[in-house]
């Protein structure tokens, strides 16, 4: 292991409730649609692409109008989360600081671009982590992802930490071990190994 490569939603915070909040009023006060969106839907929903996102949310729509409105919930979430900060995951900074000292840290989320800018701005940890990618940069899914910032930074063996079982799809695709985030999102069968909370990554890496 020479580098580790985190998820964000579901791993590092849980933005679901002020992104619910926040998409729900959008859609109320901008575009006059009454949509009750809650944490539980965009649990189900974070770690996909953001097409697939909007065309679950909105199946009745165009593709064009479907992204249009997904454009507006991301921007909505953008301002929201960086006037609140999302919960952190227990022990999150002090096991991002240890981390850190020994290994380069790096992002890949499914996020849109601009989401990873806003978790590193809300939260001041943008010093622990040495790049990122999304599909809103690249255009590539996460195995895609994963593989270029491996090649970016010359990393050799990484090991990407995630929630969902398409994390879990990615990091086989990519190659790359893949440590699992039990407190996430998703479900999982026999990962490389397992976490029940950030600190238990010290265990595994130190």
């Amino acid at each position: 292991m020479d580098s580790i490569i985190f998820d964000v939603d579901g791993t590092l915070w849980n933005s679901t409730d002020i992104v619910a909040r926040a998409w729900t009023e959008y859609l109320r006060d901008v575009e006059n649609i009454h949509m009750d969106v809650t944490s539980e839907k965009l649990m189900s929903l974070f770690g996909q692409l953001l097409p697939d996102i909007a065309r679950q949310m909105f199946p009745e729509l165009s593709e064009q109008e479907q992204l249009r409105l997904i454009d507006g919930c991301c921007e909505a979430e953008h301002q929201a989360l960086l006037k609140e900060c999302a919960p952190l995951y227990e022990g999150l900074e002090e096991t991002l600081k240890k981390l850190s000292a020994r290994y380069p840290l790096y992002i890949v989320s499914n996020c849109q671009a601009g989401y990873i800018e806003v978790f590193l701005k809300a939260t001041g940890f943008a010093h622990y982590f040495q790049g990122h990618l999304c599909p809103g940069d690249t255009s590539l899914p996460k195995a895609g992802n994963i593989r270029k910032i491996a090649e970016d930074h010359h990393l050799s063996s990484p090991v990407y930490v995630g929630d969902t079982y398409g994390d879990y799809q990615a990091c086989t695709e990519a190659g790359v071990p893949f440590i699992f985030a039990a407190y996430g999102f998703g479900q999982v069968e026999n990962p490389y190994r397992r976490i029940e909370k950030p600190s238990d990554l010290l265990e595994i890496c130190m």
